[in-house]
């Protein structure tokens, strides 16, 4: 049967955020000391992201030390440098001779709208790292979700506070979690309910406007959209599986962003998805994709209803109360 559990249940991995409220960014840092074979899968036009290229399946990579999940846009990419100081103090990495080279990965989001001249630097990245020694991570305004906004189709009008969400189950001895950055130009949606959360406000009244209605109205204008949005995440198993098995699984995982939001994977967006494997249990491989998609499709709700008022901007679980 299915069960929600905790992401700290799943061995082998801790989670820790560091962020910057005043300046409207932060990051999340992901750590399989252990090493965790990964796979990726970018949908989006417009993704920020490091050393994604050694997750492609004909690469000889075979795991990666950790993933960095970051506001900063471009600029964001420099955090991983503390993620490795950390890990190469604690001689953790790939063996090259007498050192070790740690095996980051990372993908930002664009959160510099809100503000501009501040973004997550190595010192920060560092500070998650060690708050993961806790591993009890927390969701909304933090990390990755500190800076991250819905709903932006007519720029900052009408968009809406959005953060990180996480999610855990278990089925069986398989376990499966998801941790999601969103910050999507388009609407969030329950996706077991059909019911809109957060998205697109009318600027005047407030109400929720419809996304992928307003681009089909406004199809003429939307070249001029700026590459301003992204929805990152992982998914994160004690399943076995290949590097190869893990790019499909993250490949499904995307099913979880397409259910819960719209429109999603647009030029404008860089939706990104890791899928890690931190254990041996022996699974079905799309069992796991299927799963995946879940997870990720419950990440994404929580990120929206986790999210604190912020910034002048409202919230999800103040357009539940209207």
């Amino acid at each position: 049967m299915l069960k929600e559990i905790k992401m700290n249940e799943i061995e082998n991995v801790k989670i820790g955020h560091a962020q910057d409220p005043e300046g409207a960014t932060g990051c999340t840092v992901i750590l399989c000391e252990k090493g965790a074979p990964t796979g990726v899968d970018v949908r989006g036009g417009g993704p920020a992201s490091r050393e994604s290229a050694l997750l492609n399946p004909t690469a000889a990579n075979d795991g990666v030390h950790a993933v960095v999940l970051s506001g900063g846009s471009a600029f964001g990419l420099d955090a991983a440098g503390g993620v490795m100081r950390y890990l190469a103090e604690r001689h953790i990495g790939f063996p090259v001779g007498d050192l070790v080279v740690p095996i980051v990965c990372q993908s930002c989001i664009f959160d510099l709208q809100l503000q501009a001249n501040v973004h997550p630097d190595q010192e920060m990245a560092y500070e998650a790292c060690r708050n993961a020694e806790k591993n009890c991570p927390a969701q909304g305004n933090v990390g990755a979700g500190t800076g991250a906004t819905v709903g932006k189709l007519l720029g900052g009008a009408g968009m809406m506070k959005s953060g990180l969400g996480i999610y855990a189950v278990s089925l069986g001895e398989l376990k499966m979690g998801a941790v999601v950055s969103v910050n999507a130009l388009g609407d969030i949606y329950d996706f077991q309910t059909n019911e809109k959360l957060a998205g697109l406000l009318d600027p005047e009244t407030g109400a929720f406007l419809d996304s992928e209605e307003m681009m089909y109205q406004m199809q003429e204008e939307l070249s001029m959209q700026p590459h301003a949005n992204t929805t990152i995440g992982a998914v994160i198993t004690n399943g076995r599986f290949t590097k190869t098995q893990l790019t499909k699984i993250a490949s499904m995982a995307h099913n979880g962003y397409a259910r819960s939001i719209r429109p999603v994977h647009t030029t404008a967006d860089g939706d990104t998805i890791y899928a890690m494997s931190v254990g041996d249990v022996e699974a079905d491989l799309n069992v796991a994709g299927t799963l995946a998609a879940r997870v990720i499709a419950e990440a994404v709700k929580q990120a929206v209803l986790a999210a604190e008022p912020a910034y002048g901007l409202k919230t999800a679980r103040e357009m539940k109360q209207r």
